[in-house]
């Protein structure tokens, strides 16, 4: 059983930066960054395979910079530029197949949730 533990989050106001990160008890072939607000489905936001290719959705480009240490155990997600509708709770993931970060996602494991609120 894998355990992830977030940190990071809180509250900001439109514009700013926050970094969430998230230790793991092993290593995995996909780590990923979800997040889910009120009354919303969740949603994948950003997936780092084994080969530590990236992907984001659409809504975080350009803005969220997700990485993983050389170990990986660590990741991060690095948010600039936050708007109110990226306000919701925030979970790290991680799959034990690199299939895992294909698509929406299909995760094995998952940490508590780290708030994030977005101030306008």
């Amino acid at each position: 059983q894998v355990q992830l533990v977030e940190s990071g989050g809180g509250s900001v106001q439109a514009g700013g930066s926050l970094r969430l990160s998230c230790v793991a008890s092993e290593y995995t072939n996909c780590v990923a960054w979800f997040r889910q607000a009120p009354g919303k489905e969740r949603e994948g936001v950003a997936f780092i395979s084994n080969a530590y290719e990236t992907r984001y959705v659409d809504s975080v480009k350009g803005r969220f910079t997700a990485s993983r240490e050389i170990t990986g155990t660590t990741l991060y997600l690095e948010m600039n530029n936050l708007k109110p509708e990226d306000t919701a709770i925030y979970y790290c993931a991680a799959a034990k197949s690199s299939r895992g970060c294909l698509g929406s996602g299909t995760m094995d494991y998952w940490g508590q949730g780290t708030q994030v609120t977005v101030s306008s």
